[in-house]
């Protein structure tokens, strides 16, 4: 099942947290995206129509949102995380290091090198992220970039 703004909203009451007009206003713009935002991006799509909302705002909802799992958090690197929806199984990330383009992949079980590196270093692991960075095939085959000659 995807998610939509109309899910989210339920997932956020059935855990007790209001649905303001402000957090309604980050999810949509989540929800109608089909790209990694970043919490700038999403302030500069909605501050136009709510201009009351601040920065602070955006990254709060944000954690409210990430912590329920209802939008997936992609590290690329930066300084600052991006966001989109979340599907509804577990999942990692290809990402492109020169275009940004995010691929989402499932499919793979960690399960046993989770298990394997709790064992040898003593954590308990709670979750984990992964991301391959790279390439991406569009900007490998671009003449004259430093990408098409690797």
């Amino acid at each position: 099942m995807k998610l939509t703004e109309k899910t989210i909203v339920a997932a956020l009451r059935r855990n007790g947290y209001k649905a303001t007009p402000q957090r309604r206003a980050v999810i949509r713009a989540i929800a109608n995206s089909i790209d990694h935002l970043t919490p700038a991006d999403i302030y500069d799509r909605i501050h136009l129509d709510h201009p009351g909302i601040g920065l602070v705002t955006v990254y709060r909802t944000l954690e409210v949102l990430a912590t329920l799992n209802l939008v997936c958090e992609l590290h690329t690197g930066t300084n600052c995380p991006s966001y989109t929806l979340s599907i509804p199984q577990h999942h990692h990330h290809l990402v492109c290091s020169d275009c940004g383009k995010v691929v989402d992949f499932t499919g793979h079980n960690l399960t046993e090198l989770e298990e394997r590196l709790a064992r040898e270093s003593g954590f308990r692991i709670n979750n984990h992220i992964l991301e391959f960075t790279g390439c991406c095939r569009t900007c490998q085959e671009m003449p004259g970039t430093a990408s098409a000659a690797r």
